[in-house]
């Protein structure tokens, strides 16, 4: 029984290590987010509980980054849930302990003090920068009288895309935002949102689009400036579509049921001061055209984004017969799910073995950025220079320069020490056929000797059957 509690108290922790908070460091610039992550391994993010709120800071946007591990054919998956926070002075704050409950399970915190530093003159420009924030100002209704009135609102439902066409296969950023004039905040509110939302998103689905969808499961709005005016932007949904052929990319027409209230001409203390009713909000039809690549042997197979290589190798020397690694990594903005393995044209002194593959994809700012990691192990078996150019080279379309073109490496391999290769042959176990071959009769065989002994069978039998007729017939 002792055993049995002490292997679920060693087994408990690294169960609750799936799912982790993480806190940005003290001290930070005015100008940069301080910020709280959720981490979860090898799992969806299902639901949790709303970010907590920090005295002297203000919620901006969130996003998520994804990495994907795949090592010896074991997958390990790492999703990153971020909150930002914008610092509204410099000081010292504390942010206290607190919890959250993330896919049912109870994560805690022990706060920690942050301090909020001037802004910093090293700091690259428009990096991490927080939204502009404005302060909300309502002013309180003192007139006399139970008629109610219905107010004109200031506010519509739009869908934003990035760019009016895009290439097959290439990224087109779509966002489904609800904006609100912040002196008419009164009038509007949500109404039945869970479920609206859930008929709009079905209609907003591409069936010929891979999708990579942003995380929002609360909606917190943002400050913006309309026409030199104050509005409150919602986030209602957005992802990054990356089309699979020439078929358009269709938003029909979405509609949004919000609550309109009609206010009370003269409200007083003994009666309610506005009135419940609907009123519906519709966003404009879009249509993105889609292009097809131009022409190319690998027109259909092609990944599409704006891409780099970084590479490297675990040693710049080895010895014939030990392995070393080499690391093909693309990093860059696309579909990083569509890239695949470059496959090797390997040397008759080189030996590569399939790749572990590794995944970073981060969903932030309207695109979809990161890098996928390709680790070939690498047996040599003869010595001399070899050119990673001359084995492996990746080819990719740019849409930005509308033209294909191609990631080479530079890396070389120096082998030193004699070859094995006719060693290594004969020193492979060549299986039980030929382990036999010493017992087994080595005198030469004629190969058609089957083909005389039937033939000198077929006369015999004939002359039998010849003998057997005539003396039937003679008796």
């Amino acid at each position: 029984m002792l055993l049995l509690l002490l292997f679920f108290a060693a087994v408990a922790p690294a169960g609750a290590q799936q799912i982790s908070l993480e806190l940005r460091k003290s001290p930070l610039p005015i100008n940069q987010y301080y910020t709280i992550s959720i981490k979860l391994q090898n799992q969806q993010l299902k639901e949790y509980t709303p970010f907590p709120e920090i005295d002297g800071f203000k919620k901006s946007n969130k996003y998520s980054s994804t990495k994907t591990i795949i090592t010896g054919g074991k997958t390990t998956t790492i999703l990153t849930v971020t909150q930002n926070y914008a610092p509204l002075n410099e000081g010292v704050y504390v942010l206290k302990p607190f919890a959250m409950k993330v896919n049912g399970q109870n994560v805690q915190s022990q706060g920690m003090q942050i301090e909020v530093l001037p802004v910093s003159a090293n700091a690259p420009p428009n990096l991490n920068q927080p939204d502009l924030i404005s302060e909300e100002a309502n002013e309180p209704v003192t007139e006399d009288d139970q008629e109610f009135v219905d107010k004109d609102d200031n506010a519509f439902l739009t869908i934003y895309t990035n760019k009016e066409e895009v290439f097959v296969g290439e990224g087109v950023n779509v966002v489904l935002y609800f904006y609100l004039a912040e002196t008419d905040q009164p009038l509007l509110d949500f109404y039945d949102f869970g479920n609206q939302l859930t008929g709009i998103l079905k209609q907003l689905k591409q069936p010929h689009a891979w999708e990579e969808a942003f995380d929002y499961t609360e909606i917190t709005p943002e400050n913006v400036i309309v026409r030199g005016e104050p509005y409150l932007r919602y986030k209602l949904y957005e992802a990054v579509l990356f089309p699979l052929n020439r078929e358009p990319l269709r938003f029909p027409q979405l509609k949004l049921q919000m609550i309109k209230y009609r206010v009370a001409k003269n409200p007083s203390l003994l009666t309610q001061d506005r009135q419940e009713g609907y009123k519906i909000f519709y966003s404009r039809e879009r249509v993105i055209p889609v292009k097809e690549l131009p022409p190319h042997p690998l027109r259909d197979v092609v990944p599409v984004g704006d891409y780099r290589l970084t590479e490297k190798l675990s040693k710049k020397k080895v010895a014939v017969n030990k392995s070393f690694t080499y690391l093909f990594e693309v990093e860059g903005e696309g579909n990083l799910a569509a890239i695949m393995p470059p496959a090797p044209q390997a040397p008759a002194g080189l030996e590569f073995y399939p790749p572990d593959v590794q995944q970073d994809v981060t969903k932030r700012d309207g695109r979809v950025v990161g890098a996928k990691s390709f680790a070939y192990a690498v047996l040599p078996r003869a010595s001399g220079r070899y050119k990673m150019s001359e084995t492996l080279y990746w080819i990719y379309f740019n849409p930005a320069t509308a033209a294909y073109d191609t990631l080479r490496p530079s890396l070389q391999m120096q082998v030193t020490g004699l070859s094995t290769q006719g060693a290594v042959v004969l020193s492979k176990d060549l299986g039980s056929f030929y382990n036999i071959i010493e017992n087994e009769d080595n005198t030469l065989v004629d190969m058609h000797l089957l083909d005389k002994v039937r033939r000198y069978t077929n006369l015999i039998m004939l002359v039998l059957l010849s003998v057997s007729a005539f003396v039937f017939l003679k008796k």
